[in-house]
């Protein structure tokens, strides 16, 4: 595997769905996939591409991937703008690859409003990585998705896991108190604060505290580090899940990510590993991951329920079900399930 192919984002114009209905040109899904699992980079381009895209081929793309998945640790950096969560990404991929680890990124950056790619696309601060055959980085568009990811990054997640990555980083946007989505997606959750950012009482107001499995307190050379360190140890003590008889509490590490030597970032990596061994030990690791797969099944089929709705908005079905509402003939629940009883004849409200 080699090389960040930033070149290769999808620049359709405007937000995909998971629908397969668009693409460019049939695809050859079990060479690629052959080639993703041989670390070809432009085969992993390639097939990011097509679920980025809701390519025709993606249902296909998905089959094909569903037996080489499941091996690959999902870290997920998360935190409000400007904590440093790119340099944080770049200086653990060093520390990973030091231990001859393959390593695959997903940096989900906000949406060009013109061309639907992604707006940080060229990620200068990860191109020292870019010649090493161990590392992928890929930019994804968010594509106005909230919550901090793209709807695709599950799947793109899957085809790194699939290409042999051994860890998988993915950074969120960097939206604050929408970012909680990256818990149901990543097996361990870090969540960056910086001092002077108010990142404490942030922390508070957000639930983060709920989904953190390690703090990571970056810029720690700058005044104030100990007092946030402090303010999320008193936080801590205010009760949670952590309080459970043999649930992990989440450690607090002090990182200057910026610096080459001395940042912090191998105390990381060592907690890191500890939580992949609690994950394993607790059972928590497969409820997380059970429970991933289903929130993922759930989005696709409300996707086609989304998509298959579309087909009757403006129909005369449709209309005649509204105007009941207006008239008081009807309520908006039954109409509903009355509508929902046409779109599958074998429902019943």
């Amino acid at each position: 595997m080699t090389e960040s192919l930033e070149g290769t984002a999808v620049q359709t114009p405007g937000p995909a769905t998971p629908s397969g209905r668009r693409g460019r040109r049939a695809v050859d899904v079990p060479a690629l996939v052959e080639g993703a699992r041989a670390g070809d980079p432009r085969s992993v381009a390639r097939l990011i591409s097509l679920v980025e895209d809701a390519s025709p081929a993606l249902r296909e793309v998905a089959a094909a991937l569903a037996p080489h998945t499941g091996s690959a640790r999902v870290v997920g950096l998360t935190g409000s703008p400007g904590v440093g969560k790119s340099t944080t990404t770049t200086a653990l991929v060093k520390a990973l690859r030091a231990r001859d680890l393959r390593v695959g990124v997903l940096a989900v950056d906000p949406s060009s409003p013109f061309s639907g790619g992604a707006l940080l696309g060229d990620r200068v601060r990860m191109q020292d990585h870019a010649g090493d055959r161990g590392v992928y980085i890929r930019s994804m568009a968010s594509r106005g998705h909230l919550g901090g990811l793209s709807w695709a990054t599950p799947q793109a997640l899957r085809v790194l896991d699939a290409a042999g990555c051994d860890v998988v980083l993915i950074e969120t946007v960097g939206v604050g108190q929408s970012e909680l989505e990256i818990a149901s997606l990543a097996d361990t959750t870090l969540v960056l604060v910086a001092p002077g950012m108010g990142d404490g009482i942030q922390a508070a107001k957000a639930g983060i505290l709920e989904i953190a499995d390690l703090f990571v307190v970056n810029k720690a050379d700058r005044d104030g580090a100990a007092q946030t360190a402090r303010d999320l140890r008193a936080m801590q003590s205010l009760g949670g899940r952590h309080d459970q008889p043999g649930w992990w509490k989440p450690p607090i590490c002090r990182t200057v990510a910026s610096r080459d030597d001395d940042n912090g970032i191998d105390e990381v990596v060592e907690q890191l590993d500890r939580h992949a061994e609690w994950l394993e030990s607790s059972g928590e690791g497969r409820r997380r991951r059970t429970e991933r797969a289903a929130r993922e099944i759930e989005a696709i089929a409300v996707a086609g329920l989304r998509e298959r709705m579309g087909d009757v908005r403006g129909s005369a079905a449709l209309d005649t079900l509204a105007a009941g509402v207006v008239a008081g003939r009807t309520d908006p629940f039954r109409a509903a399930d009355e509508l929902l009883a046409q779109l599958h004849p074998t429902r019943r409200g």
